[in-house]
């Protein structure tokens, strides 16, 4: 199934456009989005033709900070009634448990979730983005609005918060102080996820203006018309496995038992579904190989273990049946710095 995106996520998009000099509608329609689309929050857009519109639309406009920029254009009501539910919530702990229960209604490639150990930051707690976009290996813009939207809603409930750090799942093109100037705290590029690194004790904080009628009605819409997303086991397998990859954690006999599944009744249900854990964690593996390679300089050795394989030459092997090509020769082909301005490394 196609993943697919709330057009609220493109709110702002034309007006940055016309300011950096440029015809929305024309990159718009290149990517077979209708203008008018735009006009309607709840339309749906494919996100992967929205990721590859925000990586060109950064590449024409010669604006390596574009997603940034964008998430200075939306704030919370880009999501909706969920946004009414977060709003409302006793606590930013309790908003974090609704936005990460029904961020699907957003977009279902879209996922947000919040760890209690940082393991970036000792004492800090962790608010994991993820994207899962089959097809897309650049996904810098994307993640970089997904990440500065949500730093913008934590304001918006919190107010002034203790952001210890952030942290990229890739490289970014626009120089390192422009994300720091942004978020206002440390960024550490090219790791396993794309988080905020936050003090424990924001999500205690109660928030100041909850109306728990008007709650309880959000939340109750949310489940009666979106309940449970019903996800198939495989996009669940690829869940974990996004999160697992590289530890000794994401083995079958291991994903099963976050299941409360047997192994043998894991690959029965998949089988049933036309896939096998094998099949996906390949897909996978090349989804990150694919995101790594083009988005970051990790070395090729240090990829390797983080996807899970226990030698290079395995890695090789793989990118050769992926992508008829070497991981190095895959990585200078997608290699294109945007406006001159290329970032630390």
């Amino acid at each position: 199934m196609t993943a697919m995106v709330r057009a609220s996520g493109l709110r702002g998009y034309s007006a940055l456009m016309r300011q950096l000099g440029a015809d929305p509608e024309r990159l718009l329609r290149r990517y077979r989005i209708d203008p008018q689309l735009l006009l309607d929050d709840d339309a749906l857009l494919p996100l992967r033709a929205t990721a590859q519109l925000f990586e060109d639309s950064a590449a024409i406009t010669a604006c390596p900070d574009f997603g940034l920029r964008l998430a200075d254009q939306q704030d919370i009501s880009v999501l909706g009634p969920l946004a009414i539910a977060m709003q409302h919530a006793p606590t930013v702990a309790e908003a974090f448990d609704i936005i990460s229960r029904y961020l699907f209604m957003h977009s279902r490639g879209m996922a947000l979730s919040v760890h209690a150990d940082s393991d970036l930051v000792p004492g800090a707690a962790e608010v994991r983005f993820e994207l899962q976009v089959p097809g897309q290996g650049v996904l810098r813009q994307t993640m970089d609005v997904c990440l500065g939207d949500v730093h913008h809603f934590i304001e918006l409930l919190a107010g002034p918060y203790a952001l210890k750090a952030v942290s990229l799942p890739h490289t970014p093109i626009a120089p390192l102080s422009v994300y720091t100037r942004f978020f206002g705290a440390p960024v550490h590029v090219a790791q396993r996820h794309g988080a905020l690194h936050i003090a424990r004790e924001t999500f205690e904080l109660r928030l100041q203006t909850v109306n728990p009628s008007l709650q309880r009605i959000a939340v109750d819409y949310l489940a009666q018309n979106f309940g449970n997303p019903a996800q198939t086991l495989a996009t669940r397998v690829r869940h974990l496995l996004h999160r697992t990859l590289g530890t000794a954690r994401s083995d079958k006999c291991t994903i099963a038992a976050m299941l409360k599944l047997h192994p043998r009744t894991l690959q029965r249900y998949l089988d049933a579904e036309g896939t096998s854990f094998d099949a996906l964690r390949d897909e996978v593996q090349r989804e990150l190989a694919q995101r790594y390679l083009c988005e970051t300089r990790i070395p090729l050795t240090q990829l390797a273990g983080m996807l899970g394989y226990a030698e290079q030459s395995v890695l090789t092997r793989a990118c050769r049946r992926w992508f008829g090509m070497t991981p190095s020769a895959l990585r200078q082909q997608t290699a294109r710095p945007i406006g001159g301005t290329q970032a630390p490394l």
